[in-house]
């Protein structure tokens, strides 16, 4: 027999310094988290949402309390009872000899083995537990959907609600149990109860109680696990093509798993039993039954059906399963009660009745007048360079849309506000004190009429109705000062005595580049950091000791924190998803920024799943890059509008879809946190919009799911795709458009979300979507179904006719060159009358330079095969259709910005240097302008070979001679003489 093996022991000085070590760690570890934790609930408490903060922390401690106390308790008292019933006397074979130093070195610190075991198994499981947070919640304040689903019959409460809670709990079942069997069988062989390799008995008759019941719970488990089976069968995704119960999985596998639930628990009764007749035999063959069983009949005969009773007539076999999972999944993204109008059915698509189109157009008051010019995503530069102010400002790169209704008219405007742009600081602006306590906030906010523009010699520039410091025009902004916005991403030190002197920077002085204003905020929001403790904890929290050495701190002093509208939003309400793209508008004087919030879940039974970021991406956002998590769902609903106050940081949350149970849940799980719709102010009503990030979603969902007919869609015959963005170098979806226009059948404009649709893999138009924003018809969906037999273009193949239009392609050659580009704005669709699409496109102009900014030069209008090109929307309108059809569009004749607003604009100047069409022929009868024309004509054939042939010095010679070219030009226009009626 081998002597005991000694176990190595750490001196005393050696312990002194590990344990010190250990309690700095500790230490540093707690003073972090309690700090975190501390500031967390200053900022719910400053902001009104406690209710939040407590409710979440509550419920996080009990599930990280039961679940670790459950997992960590039940396997240690598992291998307690291993160790307490271990065999006395343990035959010294060679497996026993070995074993023994383990016993040796285990025995005197078993109780400190046993507690850190359970300690850290319990930890482990309280931090998976606690993250399931609002899966507690959603079950603990369930209710009724009111509908049923079609196999089980039960409310779709027990699916969304209830169904993820007892997979939750079935999953720590499992593990405790797991961990208990091999907590059991560990020590078990360690202390003796166990011998492999002994001969004679491998158990004592205690390791085979405790193994046998052990072994008994896990396979009843695994009972009520394939009785949960039958449920998630409703989540099935064998049908390939649609989601949901398939014909093999009700016909064969429903059957199959209620087969095998009774087979687990007489197999679990046989392991039971084992405690009495001791005999692993009994228990052994009902384990192998129930192996052989669920591979049978749980995935042999299932597969045959699908192979040899489905496949063959997939379309026939699957119809009743389609049409579940056609009306389940319309229900779980709200487009249920989608309206479809037949559009165009007596159009080709590319012949124009001029006459009649004509007609249309001069009756059309509401959708012309209306057609947006200005491009919210290609503006942010023009907005920067002509309302920027000063550097510390800034406007986010993509600008948004709204509408407001001034003087009886409601038009539709793009809006931003003058932000604090704290990456825009200098470096001598770059300081703690600049940073923090002098540079707090933007000021401002601008809009210009987003069907207009300010005509000059370099091209239209948005007409700044509302602009400048301090904020003028026709929207009254009464308290213009931003602290809270999308691009300030830092804390601020705000607010002093009344006695000190105001130290935030607030506007230029007037008249003086130098000269400055300064303010002091007296909001309401922030968290007061008057006390030392206060002081002391933010300077823990940020690391930055000037919370307790500098003067700019004071008693009077708070913080501002979490800046972002978005991440308010998403802090004061953590069971939203909240939608991307927060917009700001004037509320009562006030600058209010809206924003959307969606419920969801990936529970709801026969829907399709889609992936949250994914489907919300689109050429703008970036693949993948959006503001939503990429995370799997299949039921949403735009449940909430939030709002956040520019100046003092107010979070309101509205109550905006009455009926969705989820919101329902969330509000009896946080009483008092979402306020009812009936007391959203009219005006912040007026200014609600639809939420691209859900129209995305939805949008998605149609190109499949607007087909009722389950043999339809079992082939996809009638599928729709989205297009990709024509304007851009990418493959990514074209982005909705939000447009005023009337729709068909409508009496008026309304404000709504838009989208062209094409033809599954092909670049024909297949339909037109838009959802309204108006209140009184807010989330209709209307569906323009075109005939599938005709030819209508999409909008690839409008752009392909614009750019390879004989006018349009001299000019975008003189665009692209080494001192400008040309830049394509949105391409709007837009419905006229009861027979035909309008697309309509800006075309902008941006130097290369580095403070350069696009403006708009021309206007493309496309209507079935007809392309109009022009300085405006009017005249574009007039080339397609004939004079006079251009009367209705909003000319390009704004305010400028340095009149008052509400005075007339004076005469747009004649563009400097118009280029001659490319296939203009004969002869003027003036010399020098007919040489001109040639030599135009001549120097551009000139710069298309050289750049065909990568000459560059043949391109910088054709640009001189064709810049010398249009002076000539311009000036045998100029010389000519007038002719009567001129």
């Amino acid at each position: 027999m081998r002597p005991p093996v000694s176990v190595p022991t750490l001196s005393r000085r050696a312990k002194v310094v590990i344990g010190a070590i250990g309690v700095l760690l500790v230490l540093f570890t707690v003073i972090g988290t309690l700090t975190n934790v501390y500031v967390d609930y200053l900022w719910f408490d400053e902001t009104g949402y406690t209710e939040v903060f407590w409710t979440e922390l509550q419920t996080r401690a009990l599930l990280f309390a039961v679940a670790g106390v459950a997992t960590g308790g039940l396997t240690a008292l598992a291998i307690y009872l291993a160790y307490r019933f271990r065999p006395t006397f343990r035959p010294m074979s060679l497996e026993q000899q070995n074993l023994e130093r383990y016993r040796q070195s285990l025995e005197p610190r078993r109780t400190l083995v046993l507690t850190a075991v359970a300690v850290v198994l319990g930890l482990f499981a309280g931090f998976t537990a606690q993250g399931n947070w609002e899966t507690w919640l959603r079950f603990r304040n369930a209710n009724d959907f009111g509908r049923t689903d079609p196999q089980f019959g039960l409310d779709l409460s027990f699916f969304v609600f209830d169904y993820p809670f007892y997979r939750l709990l079935l999953g720590f079942g499992f593990a405790i149990v797991l961990l208990a069997l091999i907590g059991s069988l560990l020590t078990h062989y360690v202390f003796g109860g166990l011998r492999l390799q002994t001969p004679g008995q491998k158990l004592t008759s205690a390791a085979m109680i405790q193994l046998s019941v052990l072994l008994g719970l896990f396979v009843a488990l695994k009972a009520v696990a394939y009785w949960l089976d039958r449920y998630g069968l409703v989540y099935s995704d064998r049908g390939e093509l649609f989601a949901g119960a398939s014909y093999t999985d009700v016909n064969a596998l429903l059957p199959a798993k209620t087969i095998l639930v009774f087979a687990a628990a007489v197999c679990a009764i046989a392991f039971l039993a084992n405690v009495v007749v001791r005999n692993f035999r009994l228990p052994a063959a009902a384990l192998v039954l129930l192996l052989l069983s669920s591979l049978v009949i749980g995935v042999a005969y299932p597969a045959i059906v699908q192979q040899f009773v489905v496949r063959p007539s997939a379309n026939e076999r699957e119809a009743d399963y389609i049409e579940r999972a056609i009306a389940a999944t319309r229900d779980a993204y709200g487009l249920s009660d989608v309206e479809y109008v037949d559009y165009a059915q007596q159009s080709t698509g590319e012949e124009v009745d001029t006459g009649a189109a004509l007609a249309e157009l001069r009756n059309d008051t509401e959708t012309i007048p209306n057609a947006r010019l200005l491009d919210p995503n290609v503006l942010s530069d023009t907005f920067t360079a002509r309302q920027q102010i000063r550097n510390v400002y800034g406007f986010p790169d993509k600008l948004d849309i709204d509408r407001y209704t001034i003087n009886g008219e409601t038009r539709d405007y793009v809006v931003a506000v003058r932000e604090l742009n704290s990456a825009g600081l200098s470096e001598n602006q770059d300081t703690w004190i600049n940073r923090h306590t002098v540079y707090t906030h933007g000021n401002g906010f601008v809009a210009a009429p987003a069907n207009e523009v300010v005509a000059g010699q370099e091209g239209g520039e948005p007409n700044f109705t509302t602009r400048d410091l301090p904020t003028v025009g026709n929207i009254p902004v009464e308290q213009p000062r931003i602290y809270y916005g999308e691009l300030i991403d830092d804390y601020s030190v705000v607010g002093a005595p009344e006695s000190a002197t105001p130290r935030e920077f607030d506007q230029p002085e007037d008249g003086s580049d130098q000269g400055q204003i300064n303010n002091t905020y007296d909001g309401k929001g922030g968290v007061s950091i008057g006390s030392f403790f206060r002081q002391l904890t933010f300077a823990i929290y940020y690391r930055e000791r000037n919370f307790l050495l500098s003067s700019a701190v004071n008693d009077a002093s708070k913080v501002l924190y979490v800046r972002d509208p978005r991440d308010r939003v998403e802090k004061a309400a953590p069971f939203l998803e909240v939608d991307g793209d927060p917009y700001p508008a004037v509320i009562d004087g006030r600058v209010t920024w809206i924003l959307d919030g969606y419920t969801t879940s990936d529970s709801f039974p026969y829907s399709e799943s889609m992936e949250l970021g994914e489907a919300a991406s689109d050429a703008l956002t970036g693949t993948g890059t959006t503001a939503l998590p990429n995370e799997q769902f299949n039921y949403v609903r735009n449940s909430v509008k939030a709002t956040v106050d520019a100046y003092d940081g107010t979070v309101t949350l509205y109550e905006w879809d009455q009926k969705d149970p989820v919101l329902k849940a969330y509000m009896r799980a946080f009483p008092g946190i979402v306020q009812p719709r009936e007391q959203m102010p009219e005006e912040l009503v007026s200014h609600v919009r639809y939420p691209e990030d859900l129209f995305k979603l939805q949008r998605d969902i149609l190109t499949r799911y607007h087909v009722s007919d389950p043999v339809d869609f079992y082939n996809q015959n009638d599928r729709w795709q989205v297009p990709a963005d024509p304007t851009q170098e990418t493959q990514a979806a074209q982005p909705p458009y939000y447009i005023l226009a009337q729709r068909p059948g409508d009496p008026s404009a309304s404000f709504q979300l838009t989208s062209a649709l094409n033809a599954f893999r092909r670049e024909n138009l297949s339909s037109f979507i838009s959802a309204s924003s108006d209140p009184a018809t807010y989330g209709q969906i209307q569906v323009l179904r075109l005939p599938g037999n005709t030819p209508f273009r999409g909008p690839q193949q409008v752009q392909q006719s614009f750019i390879t239009n004989n006018q349009v392609r001299p000019d975008l050659t003189l665009f692209n060159s080494a001192e400008s580009r040309a830049v394509f704005g949105n391409l709007l669709t837009l419905p006229i009358g009861e027979d035909g699409l309008l697309y309509v496109e800006p075309l902008y102009v941006e130097g290369t330079g580095e403070n350069s900014f696009p403006l708009l030069q021309k206007v493309l209008v496309n209507y079935g095969d007809r392309v109009g090109y022009a300085d405006t929307l009017a005249e574009a309108l007039d080339q397609v259709f004939g004079a006079g059809a251009g009367e209705a569009a909003t000319d390009s004749g704004g305010t400028p910005a340095d009149q008052p607003a509400g005075e007339p604009a004076p005469p747009a100047e004649e563009p400097a240097a118009p280029a001659p069409p490319s296939d203009a022929g004969g002869s003027s009868g003036n010399a020098a302008l007919d040489e001109a024309v040639a030599n135009i004509t001549a120097a551009l054939a000139r710069l298309q070979a050289a750049q065909r042939d990568g000459d560059f010095r043949g391109q910088g010679d054709a640009l001189a001679d064709l810049e010398a070219a249009v002076e000539a030009y311009n000036a045998a226009v100029a010389a000519q003489p007038a002719t009567p009626g001129d």
